[in-house]
């Protein structure tokens, strides 16, 4: 691995311009990066990393890298084509380095500030946060923190270690708090957090609800939706022969986990042709490397028990495609898989007073991330849609000045603590087990 690091390291051509920073959506000092590496300084290398996004080791895995940092590099434009691979580096350099993370919290300022869902957006603001003073508390709604990058991004992509890893150095050494199974919205609102000391929320709660397709069948027992099954593939039962309906790169995370949970057959449905994949070409490459099939132009009207019924599509001289009546085929299959895109739904909303947002559901922002209600914040999906997690990281990197400067700017906390002299009950409980007669 090292021999390989090193190989590609030494094919950059340290440009004076580099082509790569500027196509990161981050601005991730590339250059710096491998020139630190090839000195032999690879601390200073995670550091600059780990310093410039805090999802630094989950990103030199998950990251569109053919389209961002390695698809603008220089050597692209020579006969060889051959970008340098600058995700192996920085997964090599950071997971490296990530093993000598073990500092402690940084000293306090005495501000509180909740982050409410650990996707990528709300983990990058708690880290920042946490290295500014502040005191951080991330509510996460399921069991383990990671959001749509554990339960929305399959095993093989993304191990669960990784985020494992993350929260012991990133979170519990540097003293954030984490409450898991635990829904803002429902028991608790953004009115009690205020209530209870938090000077800012920043709201990162993701898309978890699926968009139906409002066809015939989409309820039956052989049907999943996409951000369900990535969720928890084991816990579905779709046969030998599933049908993916879709083609982003949800569609092919599903079609992929489907041959690695069992399935023989794996067959994609877009309605539009083959040029209007929206996954990435890596993506799509591996799954049909690994047997997915593809079929274009067909437009689902009915799922079945043992299939789907399509109607083939044509596209028209405005570019749009139209379903041609009277052609319609069945089209046998065991499963389907509905992976077309994910929505907001969330009871925090429709609990909290003075949020506004815009008519698909997401939350209404300025370009610092504030909310229509003060001190609230949000960013990543609930704002912008889906993304990658490179994009939220960027947002929430900008979010996470403006909360600093907003808690900064408000007065002094100078409340009397009206129980700071009541009487401290000091006398133990009793010491149960010690009292117990153990008799073995």
């Amino acid at each position: 691995m090292a021999l390989h690091v090193l190989d590609e390291a030494n094919r950059c051509l340290g440009c004076k311009k580099p082509m790569c920073q500027q196509g990161c959506p981050i601005s991730t000092n590339i250059p710096e990066v491998i020139r630190l590496l090839k000195a032999g300084e690879m601390d200073k290398a995670g550091r600059m990393l780990f310093e410039n996004n805090p999802l630094t080791t989950v990103c030199s895995l998950v990251c569109d890298h053919e389209k961002q940092c390695e698809g603008h590099c220089i050597r692209n434009r020579m006969p060889s084509h051959d970008p340098v691979h600058f995700s192996v580096i920085e997964n090599y350099i950071s997971t490296t380095y990530a093993n000598k993370m073990v500092a402690g919290p940084a000293p306090k300022n005495g501000m509180r500030a909740a982050i409410i869902g650990s996707g990528p957006a709300g983990l990058t603001i708690a880290v920042l946060l946490a290295r500014w003073g502040y005191d951080i508390t991330i509510f996460e709604a399921r069991d383990k923190i990671g959001g749509v990058m554990r339960y929305g991004i399959p095993n093989y992509r993304l191990p669960d270690s990784v985020l494992d890893d993350f929260q012991y150095r990133h979170l519990e050494l540097k003293g954030i708090k984490v409450r898991t199974n635990t829904e803002i919205g429902r028991t608790l609102t953004i009115d009690d957090l205020f209530r209870d000391g938090y000077k800012s929320i920043f709201i990162g709660a993701g898309l978890w609800k699926a968009n139906a397709m409002h066809i015939k069948g989409e309820s039956l027992g052989n049907v999943a939706f996409g951000i369900d099954y990535l969720a928890n593939s084991k816990a579905f039962r779709l046969g030998d022969n599933v049908a993916v309906i879709g083609v982003g790169n949800s569609a092919m995370d599903c079609a992929r986990t489907a041959i690695r949970n069992g399935a023989r057959h794996v067959t994609c449905y877009a309605r539009r042709d083959e040029s209007c994949i929206s996954a990435s070409a890596y993506e799509v490459s591996y799954a049909k490397l690994e047997g997915v099939g593809f079929r274009f132009c067909k437009a689902p009207v009915e799922i079945r028990d043992d299939g789907l019924i399509c109607r083939d599509t044509v596209k028209g001289e405005d570019g749009r495609f139209t379903q041609v009546e009277g052609s319609e085929k069945f089209y046998a299959h065991t499963g389907v898989i509905i992976s077309v895109s994910q929505g907001s739904e969330s009871s925090l909303i429709q609990t909290t007073t003075g949020i506004d947002t815009n008519q698909k559901g997401l939350l209404t922002v300025d370009p610092s991330g504030r909310t229509t209600r003060p001190g609230v914040f949000a960013g990543g999906d609930a704002v912008k849609g889906a993304r990658t997690v490179v994009e939220a990281v960027a947002m929430a990197k900008d979010v996470a000045v403006a909360m600093d400067e907003y808690m900064k700017s408000l007065p002094a906390d100078d409340a009397a603590d009206p129980y700071a002299n009541i009487p401290v009950f000091d006398t133990p409980t009793s010491d149960v087990l010690g009292e117990q007669d153990l008799k073995i």
